[in-house]
C-alpha cells in the first residue's frame, strides 16, 4: 500500500480531471467477479459491541498515524501538494489577513503549497500526531518561504474526539456564528502577528475563513465522521469555505485491498493499522449538508496514467468538494 500513497501524490500533481468517466469504471468493477468482496454488505455490530470498540479505537487510530509519521521522518515521502491552488484557486486569490486551519496535516505537504501560494494568509495545521507536527515545522523552516515561520501555526488535536481549542474559536464566538453575524466579535481587530495565541497568548482569533480537509477525513472511521465534521463546521466563520479532496469509489487502491482487509463497507485497514474509507458523491454530500454546509462544488477527478516502472495503466479516482457555511443559518 505504501506505493499507492507514492503513486497518488505524483499522479494528484497532474490536473486532469476527466481523463475518463466515473461511470465506465464503475461498470466495469461491478462487473468483474474478482472484485466482488468490495461489493459486499458489511454485518452490522450490535450497539453493545460498538461501544467497546470506539473507546480504544480513537487511541489506536492516532498511534498508528503517529508510527507512520516516525516511519517516514524524511519528509520525502509526500510532495508538496502543488496542484491543490489550481483546484481551489481561492487560497492564492483571497484577501489580507484570510486563516485556514488545515487538518490533518502531516509533514505539511499541503501547508508548504498554500503558504508558498499566498504570501499574505495565516495558516493554523492540526494533526493528530506530534511527530507529524514536528516533521512539518521542520520542512516550513526549510523551505525558505517569506515569512512562513510567522504565518505558520501547528498544533496537536484530534478533531474526530476533542473539539478545538477555544483560542480557535470560543464557545461565545460559536454561538455569535448562529446568530446571523458574518463576523465574530473577537475578531473584529487588526490582523497585527502578536494577536495571534502562542504560549502567553491564548486569545481567541475568531474563527477561521477557510477549512481544508485533504486526503483526511478518509483516515477517519465513518461512525465518527459527522461528529469530526460538525467540529470543522463549528469554527468555520459564516461564509467560509471548507475544501475538500479524497479517495473516490473504485480508486485503484480500494482494489488492491484483500477481503480480510475489510473493516466496513468501503472501509479498509493497511497492514500499519491505518485506515481508509472510499467515498462516492452521495454520501460525501450527506456527511455535509447534513451537519449545514451549502454545496457548492462536488465531482470525481478520475485520472489515467502509467506506471514508468511497469507500463501498468492506473486509474485513480479522487473526490473534489467545496463547502460553504451560510451567512445566515439554516433555520434561524
Amino acid at each position: 500500500m505504501m506505493e499507492g500513497r507514492e503513486e497518488e501524490e505524483i499522479m494528484a500533481a497532474n490536473y486532469y480531471s476527466k481523463d475518463f468517466e466515473w461511470d465506465h469504471l464503475r461498470q466495469e468493477i461491478e462487473n468483474n467477479p474478482c472484485h466482488a468482496h468490495h461489493l459486499l454488505p458489511f454485518p452490522k455490530q450490535d450497539d453493545q459491541q460498538h461501544t467497546l470498540l470506539c473507546s480504544p479505537q480513537e487511541d489506536d487510530d492516532s498511534e498508528a498515524w503517529s508510527k507512520f509519521h516516525t516511519r517516514h521522518s524524511t519528509g520525502k515521502f509526500f510532495k508538496e501538494r502543488r496542484y491543490l491552488l489550481k483546484e481551489f484557486p481561492e487560497l492564492a486569490s483571497c484577501g489580507e489577513c484570510s486563516t485556514i486551519l488545515e487538518i490533518g496535516c502531516g509533514n505539511g505537504s499541503t501547508a508548504l503549497a498554500i503558504l508558498r501560494g499566498n504570501k499574505s494568509i495565516s495558516l493554523y495545521a492540526c494533526d493528530c500526531s506530534k511527530e507529524a507536527l514536528e516533521r512539518a515545522k521542520e520542512n516550513i523552516e526549510a523551505a525558505n518561504i517569506n515569512l512562513a515561520k510567522v504565518r505558520f501555526y501547528p498544533f496537536q488535536c484530534d478533531f474526530t474526539a476533542s473539539r478545538f481549542p477555544n483560542w480557535l474559536a470560543c464557545t461565545a464566538c460559536r454561538e455569535n456564528f448562529f446568530q446571523k453575524q458574518s463576523m465574530c466579535i473577537s475578531d473584529a481587530r487588526s490582523c497585527s502577528k502578536q494577536d495571534f495565541p502562542s504560549a502567553k497568548n491564548n486569545s481567541c482569533i475568531g474563527g477561521v475563513d477557510f477549512v481544508t480537509l485533504i486526503f483526511t477525513l478518509s483516515a477517519v472511521p465513518l461512525h465518527r465522521m459527522s461528529r469530526a465534521i460538525t467540529e470543522c463546521f463549528s469554527v468555520l466563520k459564516p461564509g467560509g469555505l471548507l475544501l475538500f479532496r479524497d479517495y473516490g469509489l473504485y480508486d485503484m487502491t480500494m482494489l488492491r485491498f484483500e477481503p480480510e482487509q475489510r473493516v466496513g463497507y468501503r472501509e479498509y485497514m493497511r497492514s500499519d493499522g491505518t485506515r481508509s474509507y472510499f467515498f462516492c458523491l452521495d454520501r460525501v454530500r450527506d456527511l455535509f449538508c447534513a451537519t449545514g454546509f451549502t454545496e457548492l462544488e462536488l465531482e470525481y477527478c478520475c485520472v489515467q496514467s502509467v506506471n514508468r516502472q511497469n507500463g501498468k495503466i492506473m486509474q485513480r479516482v479522487w473526490i473534489h468538494g467545496k463547502f460553504q457555511r451560510p451567512h445566515v443559518h439554516v433555520g434561524s
